[in-house]
């Protein structure tokens, strides 16, 4: 079962004061429109349709927060790179999303998801470029690696890795193969996320054969 199987929608912000009082911990994501950010969350909450996946790149214009425990949070961000968006929408990243992914003290992550058939657009870079002096951790998730043969994940992931090794803090940086499309890469960013939002992982009893004389094993 997905680790984050209990996650809700709770509510939609438009300004900084509306922030939940209570969080905690959050988890961001980001991504550049169409790179598959809403269905990578509904993935990782084994959900058909908890983040809404549009066909109009730029629709989420707001922060949409989802609860996965008390006072644990995913935030699920406007997506970038929307050619016909207007200059207000443009500015809301500017009023409310910069300030966001600086000034939150919550926020204890940064989920990036890229197109692995496109990794580090222009706009890509601007991002993580302008996030990483806040100090707080990245999480890059290659969407879409199912459309890639087994030797094209291998050299974009190799790719990838070597471009974050350049930024120095290796422990701050991580990258990955994700499929929403074959529930790829689930358990690996389930991990990640865990362990900044301090969610216990529980593990898989082991189901092995019974001991010799154990209370299952057969009478002779």
């Amino acid at each position: 079962m997905p680790l984050f199987q209990n996650a809700v929608f709770l509510t939609t912000v438009a300004n900084l004061r509306d922030l939940p009082q209570d969080a905690v911990r959050e988890v961001a994501f980001a991504g550049r429109s169409n790179a598959g950010k809403s269905s990578a969350i509904n993935t990782l909450a084994g959900r058909v349709r908890l983040a809404y996946v549009s066909k109009t790149p730029g629709r989420t214009q707001h922060l949409n927060y989802f609860t996965l425990a008390e006072g644990k949070y995913f935030v699920d961000l406007p997506g970038y790179g929307f050619a016909k968006a207007p200059e207000a929408i443009r500015s809301q990243w500017e009023g409310l999303i910069g300030p966001y992914l600086s000034k939150r003290d919550q926020l204890v992550g940064l989920v990036v998801i890229m197109d692995s058939r496109r990794p580090f657009t222009d706009l890509d870079v601007r991002l993580i470029d302008w996030f990483r002096p806040t100090g707080r951790p990245i999480h890059i998730l290659l969407s879409k690696a199912d459309k890639l043969s087994r030797q094209e994940q291998t050299k974009v992931l190799r790719s990838v890795k070597a471009e974050i090794a350049t930024w120095g803090d290796a422990d701050l940086y991580s990258v990955q193969l994700f499929s929403s499309l074959k529930k790829t890469g689930v358990e690996e960013a389930e991990r990640a996320l865990a362990g900044w939002l301090e969610i216990e992982i529980k593990t898989k009893e082991n189901k092995g054969p019974p001991d010799k004389g154990g209370p299952g094993a057969k009478m002779p």
